[in-house]
């Protein structure tokens, strides 16, 4: 299963904060991460293998929404920052329509996406 992994500026060091928390469910065999470049650089710091896109305002956003589109990533976590505006915003709004569309799971925030991986990790 392909999970997608993104985070604004201000969010970056809670999302790695949250992947290191929750290592031992996404570090399993059948598991594969990527991210937008920037998040994916942090997550691989700290020792978590991922795969990297371009980073969001250079079109990371949008690599993420076609594999979303394809059938290939399988669930979004995505932690917005709601305190700042983006200039990708077209881009950060077209993966969540992309999501909806395709019925992928979508986490914007950090209680959403801990209960979409406890509830991956109750199903495997």
């Amino acid at each position: 299963m392909e999970i997608a992994i993104i985070a604004h500026d201000g969010k970056k060091a809670d999302m790695v904060q949250f992947i290191n928390k929750n290592k031992a469910i996404l570090q399993k065999e059948n598991i594969k991460l990527i991210a937008t470049g920037t998040t994916g650089g942090k997550v691989e710091a700290v020792g978590i293998k991922v795969k990297k896109m371009l980073s969001g305002p250079q079109g990371g956003d949008a690599q993420i929404a076609a594999r979303v589109a394809e059938g290939k990533t399988k669930m979004v976590l995505f932690f917005k920052d709601p305190n700042s505006s983006h200039p990708h915003e077209p881009d950060i709004n077209m993966l969540i329509r992309i999501c909806d569309v395709h019925n992928v799971p979508l986490a914007t925030n950090e209680a959403t996406a801990q209960l979409l991986l406890l509830g991956l990790d109750e199903i495997k």
